[in-house]
């Protein structure tokens, strides 16, 4: 009998399928629900930076961000006493903890590491087991250089490190002119874990409504690869775990994310598309193909198909096609 216990940020779950950040981790009845279909551990819908300012701004009875904030303020007020999206999240964290017995990561949506990171003594106080930093900075002023755009991330898990003493996980998208030495150097910061990757809407045109619109709401498992790719080519160098996110929506998706070496897989666009009880076919189908190749463990063949595992490495980094479109 397959056994999928695994271990992420330093925590035990039962299996590496975790419910990512969305609408369906914003309740304690889905989150009740998505335990029932077996899921190993739940990232609670995002609470963002702007919302933790604004609350801080509002309880200071300040109409401008504040220069420093520090621990101590939090003694002068009590956030649990405010019924606005602040406490509300905290409640929600409390309640789910009450709810089921599996892992609760609580999410910040961040774009800095200035004032917000003190919130996390309360999302520790709530009862999370880990928190995730979800973080996305465009890079679309020219005037900018790179590297200030890259230091925001570094300076975030530096400031959050400062206060937490629950595992910290660091959920980044694909924009870095130098994708793999960032990861890389993201993973030797002290984190437990990093998520690959974050998604976002995309533009389109309305071209009868003459009006840019949201496209493409939804992941499809084409998304795959990416992740795919970078968790095969990091996972053996990272300094943490490397969590895959984006694409994944069957169990044959999670397994491909396990060979490359990721110890766990976020799932959400699967669950809109088919139902929280996709969870327990993804679950299932896991068990079946460990079953079928004689596995017990997922250890066994996690990374087995990395690029330290894979017998042609190159099948990673190759990024020019040398056959298929090739000739005729």
């Amino acid at each position: 009998m397959a056994d999928l216990k695994t271990n992420y940020l330093g925590l035990n779950l039962k299996n590496p399928l975790i419910a990512a950040s969305s609408g369906l981790t914003n309740s304690v009845k889905d989150i009740k629900e998505l335990y029932d279909n077996g899921v190993g551990a739940i990232v609670i819908k995002s609470i963002f930076e702007e919302e933790i300012i604004a609350e801080m701004n509002k309880s200071l009875n300040q109409t401008n961000r504040p220069g420093t904030i520090y621990p101590e303020i939090f003694d002068f007020f009590d956030i649990s006493d405010m019924e606005d999206s602040v406490s509300l999240y905290l409640k929600l964290i409390s309640n789910a903890k009450e709810a089921v017995p599996i892992p609760i990561i609580g999410s910040v949506n961040c774009v800095s590491g200035d004032e917000w990171p003190v919130f996390v003594d309360r999302i520790q106080e709530a009862g999370a087991d880990a928190i995730e930093l979800n973080m996305f900075i465009l890079p679309s002023d020219m005037t900018r250089p790179k590297e200030d755009f890259e230091q925001v991330y570094f300076n975030a898990v530096e400031a959050v490190k400062k206060v937490a003493s629950i595992p910290v996980a660091l959920k980044i998208s694909y924009f870095f002119s130098n994708l793999g030495q960032t990861i890389q150097k993201l993973s030797e910061t002290g984190i437990q874990g990093l998520v690959l990757f974050n998604r976002f809407y995309s533009p389109d045109i309305d071209i009868n409504k003459m009006q840019v619109v949201p496209s493409n709401i939804y992941s499809s498992n084409a998304e795959l690869t990416l992740p795919l790719r970078w968790i095969g080519m990091l996972s053996p160098t990272a300094k943490c775990d490397l969590s895959a996110s984006t694409g994944v929506h069957t169990a044959e998706d999670a397994i491909k994310m396990l060979l490359a070496g990721a110890k766990t897989v976020q799932v959400a666009s699967s669950f809109y598309h088919n139902g929280i009880k996709q969870a327990s076919d993804i679950i299932s189908g896991i068990e079946s193909w460990m079953d079928k190749k004689g596995f017990t463990t997922i250890d066994e063949f996690r990374g087995k198909l990395s690029s330290k595992g894979n017998i042609n490495p190159a099948a990673y980094e190759r990024s020019q096609f040398m056959k298929h479109f090739a000739g005729k």
